[in-house]
């Protein structure tokens, strides 16, 4: 596989498959790697996901699950054009990359397609933060292209009836999150804080979201990444090496 200068291969110790990441951009960290085993997948099933940058989450979906199809939308061109050349260097041929805009996810994909959409998206509100000089580092963490409500609503409507909305987010937006999946028909229905440790607050949440759900919000232990003497645990271990 041939690499622009500035690109590297990185290999992700799962069923021999590797990605391709670019070193000026904003690699995958911990965030992508749990919402890969979050959703729950059933052989058979076609999953979306969104804001795919690299191509990390259907690539490690692909490795982890027995979906039929895996499809990635990717805004940036350069970006979505790395991740299909890691599709292709994986030898996946029920992953595709697709460059769009998730705006207009609804309109271009239809309604009632998918059983599972998974996103990992800009955290942090456009107006929030020190912003990056660097485009790419800036449109994946700040909501410059797309805001929650973009990723929400669109995430909801290629969904069809009782299918899943899996999310990896920032603590401090769960209330926004709940209040935008119930206003788009989207029922709240799992959650997961993980925690650095088990002495400090949540750095991240998981959250799943059903298509018209009834109400009933289960929240599931807490996931230490690492134990009170700064091992990782076993269940982040198992996760990794899953």
């Amino acid at each position: 596989m041939k690499l622009l200068p500035h690109e590297r291969i990185d290999d992700l110790q799962i069923k021999g498959f590797s990605i391709i990441q670019d070193t000026r951009g904003f690699c995958f960290g911990l965030d992508a790697v749990l919402l890969s085993s979050f959703p729950e997948i059933k052989k058979g099933d076609k999953v979306f996901d969104m804001c795919t940058g690299s191509g990390i989450v259907p690539i490690l979906l692909a490795a982890k699950t027995d979906a039929a199809s895996i499809l990635g939308m990717e805004i940036m061109p350069e970006v979505a054009n790395m991740a299909k050349r890691s599709v292709l260097m994986n030898g996946l041929s029920h992953v595709e990359i697709v460059h769009g805009d998730i705006k207009t996810a609804t309109e271009v994909l239809g309604h009632g397609v998918f059983d599972v959409v998974t996103c990992n998206p800009p955290y942090k509100r456009a107006s929030s933060g020190l912003v990056c000089a660097d485009d790419m580092r800036t449109v994946a963490r700040h909501e410059i292209l797309c805001t929650l409500e973009d990723v929400i609503s669109q995430g909801s409507g290629p969904l069809r009836f009782g299918g899943k909305l899996c999310m990896v987010h920032r603590p401090e937006r769960l209330c926004d999150i709940v209040c935008l999946m119930r206003k788009y028909k989207t029922e709240p229905k799992r959650l997961r804080y993980v925690h650095p440790s088990p002495d400090k607050p949540p750095m991240l949440i998981l959250i799943e979201g059903a298509r018209g759900g009834r109400e009933f919000l289960k929240t599931l232990p807490p996931l230490f990444v690492h134990d009170s003497e700064g091992n990782k645990t076993a269940e982040i271990e198992g996760i990794y090496g899953s």
